[in-house]
């Protein structure tokens, strides 16, 4: 092989290369020259290895771009790997579209061999064969290339429902911490004050609906004389107003009859300010049937077909419904401090009891008091007894452990004989 600068500057030997008109290759020097051969009437001329040393650098710059590639595409090929740990889609994406521009580009390359290789089969046969191999080995190996680019699509997919899978869990499992803690929150530690506090609550609330009652039945040309006269007959009020006691007393009587202290779990009724919204939620529990069923004994029908003309709220009361009505819901509101009162008493103490006075008893501030704010003349002497008697109990007392929650009472003076 001569240098390009020795041929640039030598046209005997560039002559030589190229050979004359007739077929002949020549060499540096005319006396060096080889000459024709003839088999069987044809002329043979030798190949000078300069000649197929061209050809294979044109080759090799082929192979050489063709191994470039393939390289890029390893690469793209390990950052698509890379780019799932950890996981970020940008990166997955960007390395994807990568791998892609290098698989164009070995189609591209494959394309210009297949073009090439029918002017190098004129050519050089074995050249091509060659090149074929190699091709085939590359064709083999892009779809190598291929099958696992499959599969790590298919392992993307995969994991990225496994993730949806996983964030849907953990907000199931949010949803039902978050439930846990309002319920932790609302949660109170059953003591006797929490009771106390819930007695006084339930007196407050039959109080609260006697006041819609007596209205209504002021509306609806109830005579109220002879109502309370009918609840309690006899009772000489010290006020006109305190008439409205007697109502109380029925309201009472009627929300804790049949009443028997047991142990249950009140925290869905607590868990509620409305105890529509617990009503609602849950129309199958145990709270909503002792609604259903004190509604029915405390509200007569004569009552409430005169209070509102029609009897659709104790129609949706029987088929297990709870209307949003004010008069329902007042009602509702006194059903739950009643029906937790029941449930918590001998969860706080087993031996809680509920206990009542008779009419006729006489007073005894240790187990009841007055309904009247302001009860002038109640003389108590050292025994616990007083100058005053019970008329009719308003609302029963409890015993919880050591504390007793007094009954509370209207009274009325008793009268003493002067004889002996």
């Amino acid at each position: 092989m001569r240098s390009i600068g020795v041929l640039s500057n030598d046209h005997r030997y560039q002559n030589n290369l190229i050979g004359n008109r007739d077929g002949t290759l020549m060499g540096e020097d005319s006396s060096d020259a080889t000459e024709e051969t003839e088999f069987d009437g044809e002329k043979i001329h030798p190949q000078p290895g300069v000649v197929r040393s061209k050809s294979n650098m044109c080759g090799d710059k082929d192979i050489v771009e063709l191994f470039s590639t393939v390289s890029a595409l390893k690469l793209a090929y390990i950052q698509l790997q890379q780019a799932h740990i950890p996981y970020d889609p940008d990166k997955i994406v960007a390395a994807d579209e990568l791998v892609v521009v290098q698989l164009e580009a070995l189609r591209k390359l494959k394309k210009a061999f297949k073009e090439k290789r029918f002017l190098e089969t004129k050519l050089d046969p074995s050249r091509f064969d060659c090149l074929r191999s190699e091709i085939d080995v590359f064709e083999k190996l892009l779809e190598n290339l291929k099958s696992q680019n499959r599969d790590k699509d298919a392992e993307i997919v995969r994991l990225q429902q496994e993730l949806y899978d996983l964030d849907s869990g953990n907000m199931a499992l949010a949803e039902k911490i978050r439930g846990k803690s309002l319920e932790r929150e609302s949660m109170r530690i059953l003591n006797v004050s929490m009771f106390e506090d819930a007695f006084r609550r339930a007196s407050k609330s039959i109080h609260d609906f006697g006041r819609p009652i007596i209205s209504l039945m002021q509306t609806s040309g109830w005579d109220l004389n002879l109502a309370a006269k009918s609840i309690e007959n006899g009772v000489v009020y010290a006020k006109r107003s305190d008439k409205k006691y007697a109502f109380e007393a029925y309201i009472a009587r009627r929300m804790f009859h049949g009443l028997s202290l047991k142990s249950y779990n009140v925290d869905d009724v607590l868990r509620f300010d409305d105890p529509i919204d617990s009503l609602i939620e849950n129309p199958s529990s145990e709270f909503a049937n002792f609604c259903g069923k004190k509604y029915m004994f405390v509200v007569h029908p004569m009552m409430e077909m005169s209070f509102f003309r029609n009897l659709d709220q104790r129609m949706l009361v029987l088929s297990g419904k709870h209307p949003r009505t004010p008069f329902y819901q007042i009602f509702a509101r006194m059903a739950k401090w009643v029906w937790i009162l029941q449930g918590i008493a001998t969860s706080i103490d087993p031996n809680s009891q509920i206990f009542s006075v008779n009419r006729g008893s006489k007073f005894s501030d240790v187990y009841m008091e007055s309904v009247e704010e302001k009860k002038e003349g109640v003389v108590v002497s050292d025994g616990g007894q007083s100058n005053f008697k019970v008329e009719f109990m308003v609302m029963p007392g409890f015993r919880i452990g050591s504390t007793l929650l007094k009954s509370r009472v209207y009274l009325s003076e008793m009268k003493h004989s002067t004889g002996k």
